[in-house]
């Protein structure tokens, strides 16, 4: 890694690359905003187990600013041109993460929104993995992602299996 790019990420540019995660990842939350659960999703037959709808705002809120962070953090070690493999896998997990919502909740395809997610679950295992050698702090915030997801995965699909 050369000493510019070292010097570039500790200088002003810091914070502003930190502030540009957390849009980015704050991007596909708002996403969501236009595909809210609204009428079809509360005629859905639930799990006695499905959370209270107040709970995913908070859930998702502190979920996407620790990805931000560990973002900001792989990047932070030479930025997106030394960091590329592992920022990609971030990208490609956040794009998917977006995509959810619009199958679920717009297009109410449950069947589809599962399939989706399962990629989304091994996206963000790769991202993790992909962190790892770089920064194993960014590695660890994106565990509680993981386990989310895992269990949205499972809510994702009984919701499913109980509205065929």
């Amino acid at each position: 890694m050369s000493e510019t790019a070292v010097q570039d990420i500790h200088g002003p540019k810091r914070w502003l690359g930190l502030l540009l995660w957390l849009i980015a990842s704050f991007s596909a939350a708002a996403l969501g905003a236009f595909f809210m659960p609204g009428a079809w999703y509360d005629s859905l037959n639930k799990p006695s187990w499905n959370p209270p709808g107040w709970v995913f705002g908070p859930v998702w809120s502190a979920l996407y600013t620790m990805m931000a962070v560990a973002a900001w953090m792989v990047w932070h070690q030479g930025g997106y041109q030394h960091q590329r493999k592992p920022l990609t896998w971030f990208v490609i997990q956040l794009a998917l993460n977006a995509a959810w919502s619009p199958l679920f909740f717009g297009a109410h395809r449950p069947d589809m929104a599962f399939a989706e997610i399962l990629l989304l679950w091994a996206a963000i295992a790769g991202t993790i993995r992909a962190f790892y050698p770089v920064s194993r702090a960014a590695a660890v915030l994106l565990i509680p992602y993981l386990a989310w997801v895992t269990f949205a995965s499972i809510l994702n699909f009984t919701l499913w299996r109980l509205n065929p």
